[in-house]
């Protein structure tokens, strides 16, 4: 890698989600500017949402207050791109760092194209983790930016869309960032705190827990009024904010062997979450069910309990079970809990 932002140690990229007005980015960037870890400001200038009619961002003139802002402040500017035009227009604005986004890293299509524009130049591109928890395709990703003969290349982790999440935005799954930067030792791996959580609150402990798993840097959000922000508002902090943070982390690095212990039993017991997540949703849309069967019944004064039916569900789920690691007694004792439920919820 040539001498690059990048290599700072703990480098700190911070800034607004969107660009919404030259004076929301410029007021933002100056009390960012007076953080003397910040060396880089983020703001989205294309928006890519998942349904349309939302703010999609200002566009091209945007790139000019970004211009702006750097003039004023010193700090150097970061943008997303999604498309060739995009490069293009963010490099004729002298945007230092570009990065791909995870709704485009998913898409070969898309990097490829993206990666075909950026030869020649003397880029800094960020690539952001897929949306998806897949590996293969963000490494992909870096092999297709890495052979248009771009060196200064950096990863970033934002976390992965998972069915069921309740805790986070984006769930982390530490162990998918770590084995890549296995892959990739040379590359920095900066840690995305505010698309993790999606919530401001938790932003100081995914910070340290990337610190902790020695990440190389931190790409936070910060706008200068949060509340009225037009994007992502809940998981946005104040620079005020951003520096208190800055000021808890503990920067001390702690034995990476035991952490890779810590990382595979977190994914393991993450895991389990998503299946007691999974499993409640389940239950609940069996009790629905059961209320619908209840509401025929008292229709039709039948009786709630029906021996006969019960018996046949014992039997073919005690028949299944021992397809399973599962003993009988717990599956016995299961359904009976999940019996006796339905037939609190029929009785109501």
């Amino acid at each position: 890698m040539k001498n690059s932002i990048l290599q700072t140690k703990g480098i700190l990229i911070a800034g607004p989600c969107s660009a919404e007005s030259e004076e929301q980015l410029i007021s933002t960037a100056l009390e960012l500017s007076k953080i003397e870890e910040v060396k880089v400001l983020r703001a989205g200038i294309w928006k890519p949402r998942t349904c349309p009619g939302g703010f999609e961002g200002v566009g091209t003139k945007g790139l000019a207050w970004l211009a702006e802002a750097k003039k004023q402040t010193g700090l150097l500017t970061a943008t997303e791109v999604a498309s060739p035009k995009h490069v293009e227009d963010a490099l004729h604005f002298g945007v230092d760092v570009l990065w791909i986004g995870s709704r485009t890293s998913v898409n070969p299509f898309n990097v490829q194209a993206i990666s075909d524009v950026l030869k020649g130049t003397d880029a800094t591109v960020l690539i952001k983790n897929p949306v998806n928890p897949d590996i293969q395709l963000w490494a992909g990703a870096v092999k297709r930016i890495q052979q248009s003969g771009i060196e200064n290349i950096g990863l970033v982790h934002r976390g992965f869309t998972s069915y069921g999440n309740k805790e986070f935005r984006n769930a982390p799954m530490w162990q998918i960032p770590l084995e890549l930067k296995r892959q990739f030792p040379e590359l920095p791996m900066i840690c995305d705190p505010s698309h993790i959580t999606g919530n401001s609150d938790l932003v100081a402990s995914i910070a340290q827990k990337s610190i902790d798993l020695h990440f190389d840097g931190l790409i936070i959000e910060s706008h200068i009024s949060p509340r009225d922000a037009w994007t992502d508002k809940k998981q946005q902090i104040t620079p005020l904010m951003l520096q208190e943070i800055l000021s808890s982390l503990n920067r001390s690095l702690v034995d990476l062997d035991q952490l890779d212990v810590e990382v595979k039993i977190d994914a393991l017991r993450y895991q389990i979450n998503q299946f007691d997540d999974d499993l409640l949703q389940l239950i609940s849309s069996r009790m629905k069910i059961a209320e619908r069967i209840g509401a025929i019944k008292s229709a039709n004064k039948m009786e709630v309990v029906q021996t006969s039916r019960w018996n046949k569900v014992l039997e073919k789920v005690v028949t299944q079970s021992r397809d399973t690691q599962l003993s009988e007694e717990f599956v016995l004792a299961l359904m009976e809990l999940l019996h006796s439920e339905s037939i609190r919820i029929q009785r109501k």
